[in-house]
């Protein structure tokens, strides 16, 4: 094996976001996340499904399986880390770390109940005092629209959840007679001068607004400026359209992964 293979070899590592619209993929090489890939979460699939998609990932990048010397994952699908945990050693060889208790994350979590807070959202936090220090405001736009809010000394201090924008415009179709089920995007303006035009004003404007509203009140009652942080998977429709981001960061669920493995390493 070369020299150059076998420094990959040492520095590579797989981190999986479950969630449950998507699973995200990453793949860090040292610090650098060298690739990202993203499928629908189905927790009828089966473990060798799951696995069929990541080879296939990995051969279209020229990865293999061995260059993996370590994997992190977290889930908001429970049923899916048996799953995973099967199909890793299996097909890897090797057994993920896995956010949980007994987990070492660097984060304190300020709730009134620290077992209700979701591993996605301890990872964000972890990541989030290393690359902005704090306070930070995270919000969250998947399935869920959640608003993680992390103090000064990195502290998981509560946060806001709120229905996620797709869940939102589904419900508008699927409990109305008449209205048509929508493309969510920005409309050019406001005022809609027909249904769906209107429908998409409402909803991701109505967004907007939520969004805009609920930071508000979050920094108010912070008594100090927090950076804004947007990230998963319907950011794109929103960010667009309002200033109240300070930055979007996608991958920061798997920057959080990363971090957590690496202080469970020593």
């Amino acid at each position: 094996m070369s020299k150059v293979a076998t420094l990959k070899r040492k520095n590579m590592l797989l981190t999986i976001d479950i969630g449950n619209t998507n699973i995200i993929f990453g793949v860090f090489e040292g610090e650098e996340l060298r690739n990202t890939w993203r499928m629908a979460t189905d927790i009828n699939k089966t473990s060798d499904e799951y696995a069929m998609f990541l080879l296939n990932a990995f051969n279209h990048k020229n990865l293999k399986t061995s260059d993996i010397t370590g994997i992190a994952l977290c889930s908001t699908v429970p049923p899916l880390v048996a799953t995973f945990q099967y199909l890793l050693p299996r097909y890897f060889g090797l057994s993920p770390l896995v956010v949980g208790p007994g987990v070492k994350t660097g984060v304190s979590i300020r709730f009134d109940n620290p077992r209700e807070v979701g591993p996605d959202r301890i990872a964000n936090t972890a990541a989030a005092h290393i690359l902005y220090k704090g306070p930070v405001i995270i919000v969250d736009l998947g399935t869920a629209t959640t608003f993680d809010i992390v103090s000064k000394e990195g502290e998981f201090i509560g946060g806001v959840i709120a229905p996620g924008i797709a869940h939102a415009a589904e419900a508008l179709y699927a409990r109305t007679a008449a209205l048509p089920r929508i493309e969510l995007v920005a409309p050019k303006q406001t005022i809609g001068t027909n249904t769906i035009a209107g429908m998409q004003a409402g909803i991701v404007f109505g967004y907007v607004g939520l969004i805009e509203g609920i930071i508000e009140r979050i920094q108010r009652e912070l008594g100090t400026k927090a950076t804004v942080v947007a990230t998963g998977g319907h950011a794109y429709i929103i960010t667009p359209v309002t200033n109240i981001f300070d930055t979007i960061n996608p991958d920061i669920t798997l920057i959080g992964l990363r971090a957590i493995y690496q202080m469970n390493q020593t």
